[in-house]
């Protein structure tokens, strides 16, 4: 927790007025003792029934005001911790977007939501309760002992070994729990996981009617995170029920030894009565600050797995800021090659070529030759191992990635929709695109066609994930949010696969038409699609096994022959 302090820097006017209210209060609590031991020794003794109602106007005004500083604490301290807690899910967020494709893979998905949302959450109730209670719990139980000392030395010391007594057992509770919450934490990461995939794949999930399946899977992991919870819960309730034991004995004990010191003249029977509301207070107390070393283990297991996202740099950073020289080769290939993080295997080996302004390369070969992962590099998605690629003249290492991709249009190979209207995910490349822009790029990309039908043309609404659209639409869609703003480079990772052969030779047309200045990198299953493309470069276990035009290919490539034959057989 200590590492993301930064994060209350604009809050140290709360930082410091909440527990200074909530001293104050603590201040009122501690004097509530002494007035009653004035009533008993005073007022009750002597029937001055003045005297005790001016007291307990006193302990009245004690209280009132003491409430008072409680809301005035609670008001710093939520927005202190509220506000500690939006700029720490901000700039986690701010840092996750920075990571390339490596480390979000590295992580998942779902632990970097759980992340953001639950772990940002504790680490937020954890600062909370410090303002709250981490100066009044120390000053109370120290306030108290104080006071306690001053009325009688002797009978202190009970007090003092039930104190120390306790807190043994507070420090042991801990060092059981801190590990129990990390394991938690990660079972929260297991259970997002697979809700994440069963929502997200449920129409898979019913076809085959693998309900039942998921739904014992999830059964099984929520019963495993209930199994860690109950035994984090079961240490952490010891707590309670010790300490009252602990100090309701050592009240026994005051209220005895009490009791020769008041028959030997030492004490009065209103500072025994005191003396036991201290008792009562410490009691109190350190029952509160034994959940507070619950929920400040909860957040300090999460602050560490938060800390583990920030310390985790992104792997592809912007290294210098050039300029495009439009009238050098598009793109230059040298002997790359690439592997997976953890992998110990080449995904891509010595692949070679070079593609002028205006041409269209074909990538073609068999499931797992590498076709997705060499689209995936032209981008920065990921560094190369060795070699290098050259976008206009230079390294694409020596552009921002901003600015590299602001010149590139991708459409992916899983069609992805963001709810909103059509118009606003045509505008994700180009913010100012005229309606004009947009209806281009529908008509390239086959799209005008249904769009125009719709009510609201490209102002129709568009549900999460375009759920309210059928597969080929969302592609056709996803394609002209590329295309919008006529980009200098085109990427399509076998993003033709949901389109029929009409609707695929149209596209080819209208793109080799009125995107003649683009050049077009188009990875597909289908020789069809590529057979016109100015080169097709053919992968086998990413390796080069192919390229050329596809004649050229039809005469020396076997792999290219295959593919060609399998497919007009």
């Amino acid at each position: 927790m200590f590492r993301l302090k930064k994060y209350l820097k604009n809050y140290k006017k709360e930082l410091i007025l909440g527990p200074f209210f909530k001293l104050l209060e603590a201040v009122f609590e501690l004097i509530v003792p002494l007035v009653m031991a004035q009533i008993i020794d005073k007022g009750i003794a002597n029937g001055d029934k003045d005297y005790i109602l001016k007291m307990c106007g006193i302990i009245i005004i004690l209280g009132v005001c003491g409430l008072g500083f409680a809301l005035t604490c609670q008001y710093f301290a939520a927005r202190c911790a509220y506000g500690f807690g939006t700029e720490l899910r901000a700039d986690l967020y701010k840092h996750v977007n920075k990571f390339s494709h490596a480390e979000i893979d590295k992580f998942g998905t779902s632990s970097i939501i759980t992340r953001i949302t639950n772990d940002t959450m504790l680490a937020q109730n954890g600062v909370n309760m410090f303002i709250r209670l981490a100066v009044r719990a120390p000053f109370l139980i120290i306030g108290a002992t104080v006071m306690s000392m001053l009325i009688d030395l002797r009978l202190s010391l009970i007090l003092l070994s039930a104190a120390a007594v306790i807190t043994v057992i507070i420090v042991w509770v801990k060092k059981k729990t801190l590990p129990m919450y990390k394991k938690i934490q990660k079972g929260l990461d297991k259970i997002s996981l697979l809700t994440r995939e069963n929502i997200e794949g449920v129409r898979v999930i019913r076809a085959f009617s693998k309900q039942q399946l998921e739904t014992d899977e999830l059964k099984k992991e929520s019963k495993n995170l209930s199994a860690d919870c109950i035994s984090a819960g079961r240490v952490s309730a010891i707590l309670n029920p010790v300490t009252f034991m602990i100090m309701n004995l050592g009240i026994v004990a005051i209220v005895w030894f009490g009791g020769f010191r008041v028959d030997a003249g030492f004490l009065t029977q209103g500072e025994i009565t005191a003396f036991v509301n201290y008792m009562t207070q410490i009691l109190l107390v350190l029952i509160v600050l034994a959940n507070l070393i619950v929920i400040f283990s909860k957040a300090s297991s999460s602050a560490a797995r938060i800390n583990e996202i920030f310390d985790t740099q992104p792997s592809v950073t912007d290294l210098a800021e050039s300029d495009f020289d439009l009238s050098a080769p598009a793109m230059v290939f040298d002997d790359i090659s690439f592997s997976y993080p953890d992998s110990s295997e080449n995904s891509l080996e010595h692949i070679s070529f070079t593609l002028k302004k205006g041409q269209t390369l074909g990538i073609i070969g068999g499931t797992g030759s590498g076709k997705s992962t060499l689209a995936n590099l032209i981008p920065r998605f990921y560094d190369i191992n060795s070699g290098s690629i050259k976008i206009f003249g230079n390294d694409i290492k020596a552009y921002s990635q901003k600015k590299l991709r602001g010149i590139i249009g991708i459409v992916p190979q899983k069609a992805v929709l963001f709810s909103g209207s059509i118009a606003e995910n045509l505008r994700w490349a180009k913010p100012d695109a005229t309606d004009e822009e947009i209806i281009s790029a529908l008509k390239i990309a086959q799209a005008w066609e249904f769009v125009s039908k719709m009510p609201d043309g490209i102002n129709t609404h568009v549900s999460q994930g375009g759920k309210n659209l059928s597969g080929g639409q969302r592609q056709r869609i996803t394609i002209a949010r590329a295309l919008v703003g006529k980009p200098e480079i085109i990427i399509f990772d076998d993003s033709m696969s949901a389109l029929d052969y009409a609707t695929d030779l149209n596209l080819r047309k209208a793109i080799s038409s009125q995107l003649s200045d683009s050049t077009v990198i188009m990875v597909s299953q289908r020789a069809s699609t590529l057979q016109n493309a100015d080169s097709i470069l053919v992968l086998d276990d990413g390796q080069a096994v192919g390229y050329g035009t596809h004649s050229q290919l039809l005469e020396n490539c076997e792999e290219y022959i295959e593919i060609y034959n399998s497919q007009i057989n």
